[in-house]
């Protein structure tokens, strides 16, 4: 009876698979101009009935086997739900540029792949003596909890989702600039020659596994590198105060448009972002460059895109209308870095820094 029973529900539980297979398909495509925005608060507040519905499924597993039909009706009402969450999830992304558009599909799948393991799990340990199998209900439903409640923290507008977006690509910059701050200079103790210890660091060193050497990589800088490396972080530094302040502007924005109505270009926010992000990708390139033997040619690349990223960004952040004064401080203090690193590899144009760096001693 019992395998009569899973397989009866197997069946059931594939057919609705299909179906909502086919409606999460929807979340690849714009939606029709005819539809109705939906409010991510419907999203959240569908999120919420999935969540109580498996926790349904839960109960129905804390005492005896239930019945095959209970189990095909509870099913079927937790795809109902299902299916009008996709639905929802659909509507709610009128509008939305690709950065939300990720947003609101990695977190609805979330939701659908955990029901759907719930689901799974329940059929395939109908009727089963396995406690294992059956442990493992109350562990899947709390997943379907975490996804539904990981909907309130998803953004509900395309501001949102790119000033996150921005804000993990700071983070990650701050990451390099703390590895960039872990450079170390060489040691010039003299007392390292004369007591022999240099030999015996020798020995000890060819003894070290993989891990010990990776940690003495970057204490060895020569005193020119070292001041590559300080003034790469005074670059990295100012690129920081650049995205902090472009944060600041589009927040800005934000409250504009919620006052006057006014929509801002999302395709405009999303260039925004991909330079933000291309300023992130050359950091990462700067600070790989800055470990021994430091590659000048590929960091005076790094320089140039940098350099190149900031201006489009100034640009881009004119068209919206958002230019400000201390975005526009920021942006001339990162120039200002990036002349005196230029400057110090000989890079072409960076000559007009010397008459620059005359006149502060001069006012000093």
């Amino acid at each position: 009876m019992g395998k009569a029973a899973r397989e009866q529900l197997t069946r059931a539980l594939n057919e609705h698979l299909n179906t909502i297979h086919e409606t999460f398909q929807m979340l690849d495509q714009t939606p029709a101009s005819s539809l109705d925005k939906v409010g991510w608060k419907e999203v959240i507040q569908m999120g919420e009935q999935v969540s109580k519905q498996a926790t349904t499924v839960g109960m129905l597993y804390t005492g005896e086997t239930p019945g095959v039909k209970a189990l095909e009706e509870n099913m079927a009402t937790y795809f109902n739900m299902l299916q009008g969450f996709l639905l929802l999830s659909h509507g709610s992304s009128m509008g939305a540029g690709p950065t939300l558009s990720s947003c609101i599909h990695r977190t609805v799948k979330q939701v659908i792949d955990s029901s759907f393991l719930l689901l799974q799990e329940a059929v395939s340990s109908y009727g089963s003596q396995n406690k294992a199998q059956k442990l493992s209900i109350p562990r899947l439903v709390g997943a379907v909890w975490d996804a539904c409640a990981a909907l309130k923290k998803t953004p509900a507008t395309n501001v949102t989702a790119i000033g996150q977006a921005m804000t993990q690509v700071a983070v990650s910059m701050k990451d390099v600039l703390r590895e960039m701050k872990e450079l170390k200079p060489a040691s010039s103790d003299p007392s390292d020659e004369s007591s022999g210890e240099s030999s015996t660091k020798a020995v000890d060193k060819s003894n070290d596994d993989d891990d010990s050497c990776d940690e003495d990589l970057g204490n060895d800088l020569s005193p020119e590198e070292m001041k590559i490396v300080q003034l790469a972080t005074a670059i990295l530094s100012e690129i920081l105060v650049v995205i902090k302040e472009l944060i600041r502007s589009i927040t800005a924005l934000l409250q504009q448009e919620n006052s006057d109505g006014c929509a801002i270009s999302v395709d405009s926010l999303e260039k925004l972002l991909k330079l933000c992000q291309g300023l992130g990708v050359q950091v990462d390139e700067l600070g790989a460059c800055l470990y021994p033997p430091q590659e000048i040619s590929a960091i005076k690349v790094a320089l140039e895109k940098i350099s190149s990223f900031t201006k489009e960004t100034e640009t881009e952040l004119q068209n919206l209308k958002g230019f400000t004064d201390d975005f526009s401080k920021a942006c001339t203090g990162l120039r200002s870095s990036l002349r005196q690193l230029e400057f110090e590899l000989g890079c072409p144009g960076a000559t007009d820094l010397v008459p620059e760096l005359e006149s502060l001693v001069v006012s000093n």
